[in-house]
């Protein structure tokens, strides 16, 4: 009123009414820096800011934790298995030697489908898609359709599968990384999965001899 008013220069009779010890200014900012969370300091002394420095400005948290993250499951959805457990469940060579399963082991010709056998009876087609989803891009329809899990449950084929994924190179990177994975304490055995015209072949050719 002071400043605003100078022309009201009639009676010089200034009063000031302070219930506390700290000036009116310095009790709107505290009520300020209250706001939102965030405490604003727009008065310091100058101990202060030599002490801390004047609108320091701390750094957020660091978001390296999400890159690493990233980086380790080569940015596969949550949904499907990571690459890190996929190498911490799986057999190494000299494991696998030792497993009946695995003798004179041959990954066959490459082709987009693939073959598993050794499947635990508590094995669903949702744990084949757990593992092997990580190997479809599931925002590509194409991709999507190609995919495609046969579970055998029942009969002499029980314990096996046949899963159709979009390319040769997704089947044969599913092969490196998910053979002699243990399933349920089975571990899987994946070869490429063999076409039906070479048996077809082979018995024409004995029919021929």
């Amino acid at each position: 009123d002071v400043f605003e008013q100078p022309q009201h220069v009639g009676h010089k009779k200034i009063e000031f009414h302070i219930s506390t010890e700290i000036p009116a200014v310095l009790q709107i900012n505290s009520e300020n820096k209250e706001k939102n969370g965030k405490r604003v300091y727009l008065y310091a002394t100058t101990e202060e800011m030599n002490n801390t420095g004047f609108g320091r400005i701390f750094p957020a948290p660091s978001s390296n934790d999400k890159m690493e993250t990233e980086e380790e499951d080569d940015e596969i959805p949550s949904e499907f298995i990571s690459r890190k457990d996929l190498e911490k469940n799986r057999l190494s060579r000299e494991e696998m030697e030792k497993y009946s399963v695995f003798k004179n082991y041959e990954p066959g010709d490459p082709n987009c489908r693939i073959y598993v056998k050794n499947l635990a009876k508590q094995v669903q087609e949702k744990d084949l898609k757990f593992i092997f989803g990580r190997y479809v891009d599931f925002q590509s329809e194409v991709e999507r359709n190609m995919f495609d899990i046969r579970l055998m449950k029942e009969g002499r084929m029980k314990g096996q599968a046949f899963i159709g994924l979009p390319n040769e190179k997704a089947a044969a990177k599913a092969l490196k990384e998910a053979n002699g994975y243990v399933l349920f304490e089975k571990p899987m055995v994946i070869q490429f999965a063999r076409s039906a015209r070479p048996k077809q072949d082979a018995n024409e050719g004995k029919r021929k001899k």
